[in-house]
């Protein structure tokens, strides 16, 4: 990420509600840019704004059964690229859940709770500062 630049977030989950709160809490405590998307199949769709982080929810298929869920759109952003950090959220409170979603090359996994939005905002600060010192790094190296 250059100097000055803001992250650009995407947030995908079909709880159009939880959606918008998530929204809401991330841009009064940080300067990014927000897209949201109710579908996996609308977040595939954008992966060309190149977001910085995807904040994926596993149950993208409640509303309509018939969406893509979401570990198939996981799968889809990593064959896209690779390098995209996706954090997984979930209501599902089961380590298997978690364990399929870390198979899937997922960055993190976040349970839905009273916490979410606290162990998100450690997540994404971690994962952009990781994402600055590694390029600065490859920059380095490059120079030598």
């Amino acid at each position: 990420m250059k100097k000055g630049k803001k992250a650009k977030i995407f947030l995908v989950d079909d709880d159009e509600l939880y959606l918008k709160v998530l929204e809401l809490e991330l841009q009064a405590e940080n300067d990014f840019i927000i897209e949201a998307y109710l579908t996996g199949e609308a977040c595939i769709e954008c992966l060309d704004h190149k977001p910085d982080l995807i904040i994926l929810d596993y149950w993208l298929n409640s509303v309509n059964p018939d969406a893509m869920d979401g570990i198939k759109t996981l799968d889809k952003i990593k064959s896209y690229n690779p390098k995209i950090p996706v954090v997984m959220l979930s209501a599902q409170d089961k380590i298997e859940v978690a364990v399929e979603c870390m198979h899937h090359k997922a960055t993190d996994y976040v349970v839905k709770s009273e916490t979410a939005f606290l162990r998100l905002t450690s997540i994404i600060a971690n994962t952009l500062q990781y994402q600055k010192v590694e390029k600065e790094l490859n920059w380095y190296m490059n120079k030598m």
